[in-house]
Protein backbone atom coordinates (compact mmCIF):
# COMPACT_ATOMS: atom_id res chain seq x y z
CA UNK A 1 0.00 0.00 0.00
CA UNK A 2 1.23 3.47 -0.88
CA UNK A 3 -0.40 5.50 1.88
CA UNK A 4 1.25 8.89 2.25
CA UNK A 5 3.68 8.32 -0.63
CA UNK A 6 2.40 11.02 -2.96
CA UNK A 7 4.98 12.60 -5.27
CA UNK A 8 5.18 13.70 -8.85
CA UNK A 9 7.90 11.64 -10.51
CA UNK A 10 8.17 14.12 -13.42
CA UNK A 11 10.23 11.65 -15.41
CA UNK A 12 13.40 11.90 -13.34
CA UNK A 13 15.37 9.79 -10.91
CA UNK A 14 15.05 10.62 -7.22
CA UNK A 15 18.43 12.37 -7.00
CA UNK A 16 17.77 14.41 -10.15
CA UNK A 17 14.30 15.31 -8.87
CA UNK A 18 15.70 16.40 -5.49
CA UNK A 19 18.31 18.65 -7.13
CA UNK A 20 15.70 20.08 -9.51
CA UNK A 21 13.34 20.96 -6.65
CA UNK A 22 16.18 22.49 -4.61
CA UNK A 23 17.30 24.69 -7.51
CA UNK A 24 13.75 25.78 -8.26
CA UNK A 25 13.16 26.56 -4.57
CA UNK A 26 16.28 28.73 -4.43
CA UNK A 27 15.17 30.62 -7.54
CA UNK A 28 11.66 31.05 -6.16
CA UNK A 29 12.89 32.44 -2.84
CA UNK A 30 15.41 34.70 -4.56
CA UNK A 31 13.08 36.10 -7.25
CA UNK A 32 9.61 35.60 -5.67
CA UNK A 33 8.29 34.16 -8.97
CA UNK A 34 9.46 31.75 -11.64
CA UNK A 35 8.04 30.42 -14.91
CA UNK A 36 7.95 26.65 -15.25
CA UNK A 37 5.72 23.82 -16.41
CA UNK A 38 2.48 23.08 -14.59
CA UNK A 39 3.58 19.65 -13.32
CA UNK A 40 6.81 21.00 -11.85
CA UNK A 41 4.96 23.93 -10.29
CA UNK A 42 2.43 21.67 -8.57
CA UNK A 43 5.23 19.62 -7.04
CA UNK A 44 7.22 22.74 -6.15
CA UNK A 45 4.21 24.27 -4.36
CA UNK A 46 4.30 21.52 -1.71
CA UNK A 47 7.95 22.15 -0.96
CA UNK A 48 7.69 25.95 -1.09
CA UNK A 49 4.82 26.02 1.42
CA UNK A 50 6.72 23.70 3.74
CA UNK A 51 9.77 25.95 3.49
CA UNK A 52 7.76 28.98 4.64
CA UNK A 53 6.38 26.95 7.55
CA UNK A 54 9.96 26.13 8.59
CA UNK A 55 10.94 29.79 8.27
CA UNK A 56 8.06 30.89 10.48
CA UNK A 57 9.27 28.56 13.27
CA UNK A 58 12.74 30.17 13.14
CA UNK A 59 14.55 27.65 15.32
CA UNK A 60 17.96 26.11 14.82
CA UNK A 61 16.36 22.82 13.81
CA UNK A 62 14.10 24.53 11.25
CA UNK A 63 17.10 26.37 9.79
CA UNK A 64 18.97 23.10 9.43
CA UNK A 65 15.95 21.45 7.80
CA UNK A 66 15.66 24.36 5.36
CA UNK A 67 19.37 24.11 4.55
CA UNK A 68 18.95 20.39 3.89
CA UNK A 69 15.88 20.89 1.68
CA UNK A 70 17.52 23.69 -0.31
CA UNK A 71 20.81 21.78 -0.50
CA UNK A 72 22.68 24.89 0.66
CA UNK A 73 26.45 24.94 0.41
CA UNK A 74 28.04 27.87 2.20
CA UNK A 75 31.34 28.84 0.71
CA UNK A 76 33.82 29.22 3.53
CA UNK A 77 35.71 32.46 3.51
CA UNK A 78 39.45 32.51 3.82
CA UNK A 79 40.80 34.66 6.67
CA UNK A 80 41.95 37.22 4.12
CA UNK A 81 38.46 37.50 2.59
CA UNK A 82 36.87 37.82 6.04
CA UNK A 83 39.25 40.68 6.93
CA UNK A 84 38.49 42.46 3.66
CA UNK A 85 34.76 42.27 4.31
CA UNK A 86 35.19 43.67 7.84
CA UNK A 87 37.39 46.60 6.81
CA UNK A 88 35.46 47.35 3.63
CA UNK A 89 33.57 50.65 3.51
CA UNK A 90 30.67 49.10 1.64
CA UNK A 91 29.72 45.89 3.47
CA UNK A 92 27.04 44.98 0.93
CA UNK A 93 29.36 45.29 -2.06
CA UNK A 94 32.02 43.16 -0.37
CA UNK A 95 29.44 40.51 0.51
CA UNK A 96 28.32 40.35 -3.12
CA UNK A 97 31.91 39.69 -4.17
CA UNK A 98 32.69 36.94 -1.68
CA UNK A 99 29.41 35.30 -0.70
CA UNK A 100 27.45 32.98 -2.94
CA UNK A 101 23.70 33.45 -3.32
CA UNK A 102 22.90 30.70 -0.79
CA UNK A 103 23.49 33.05 2.15
CA UNK A 104 21.20 35.64 0.57
CA UNK A 105 18.49 33.02 0.03
CA UNK A 106 18.57 31.95 3.68
CA UNK A 107 18.54 35.57 4.91
CA UNK A 108 15.59 36.42 2.69
CA UNK A 109 13.71 33.26 3.66
CA UNK A 110 14.07 33.70 7.41
CA UNK A 111 13.84 37.48 7.30
CA UNK A 112 11.53 38.95 4.70
CA UNK A 113 9.39 35.95 3.73
CA UNK A 114 8.74 34.68 7.25
CA UNK A 115 7.68 38.18 8.33
CA UNK A 116 5.42 38.51 5.29
CA UNK A 117 3.41 35.38 6.11
CA UNK A 118 3.33 35.60 9.91
CA UNK A 119 -0.46 35.97 10.01
CA UNK A 120 -1.22 33.34 7.38
CA UNK A 121 -1.78 29.65 8.10
CA UNK A 122 -1.03 28.19 4.70
CA UNK A 123 -1.42 28.72 0.98
CA UNK A 124 1.66 30.89 0.51
CA UNK A 125 2.01 30.33 -3.23
CA UNK A 126 -0.09 30.96 -6.32
CA UNK A 127 0.03 29.19 -9.68
CA UNK A 128 -1.12 31.18 -12.70
CA UNK A 129 -1.27 29.42 -16.05
CA UNK A 130 0.18 31.24 -19.05
CA UNK A 131 0.50 30.31 -22.73
CA UNK A 132 2.21 27.09 -23.75
CA UNK A 133 5.99 27.02 -24.13
CA UNK A 134 7.24 27.82 -27.61
CA UNK A 135 9.67 24.94 -28.17
CA UNK A 136 7.64 21.90 -27.16
CA UNK A 137 4.14 23.31 -26.49
CA UNK A 138 4.32 22.28 -22.81
CA UNK A 139 1.71 23.92 -20.56
CA UNK A 140 3.52 26.69 -18.68
CA UNK A 141 2.66 28.66 -15.59
CA UNK A 142 4.00 31.22 -13.16
CA UNK A 143 4.45 30.14 -9.56
CA UNK A 144 4.91 32.97 -7.09
CA UNK A 145 4.75 33.81 -3.43
CA UNK A 146 1.69 35.84 -2.54
CA UNK A 147 2.17 39.49 -1.65
CA UNK A 148 1.62 40.46 1.97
Amino acid sequence: MRHGKHTFKIGRTSSHRRCLIANMLKSLVENDRIITTVTKAKELRRHADHLITLAKENTLASRRNAIAELMITYNTLTPKEAREIKKSESQEKAKELYYNTDRKVMNKLFGELSARFVGRNGGYTRIVRVENRVGDNAPSCIIEYLPS
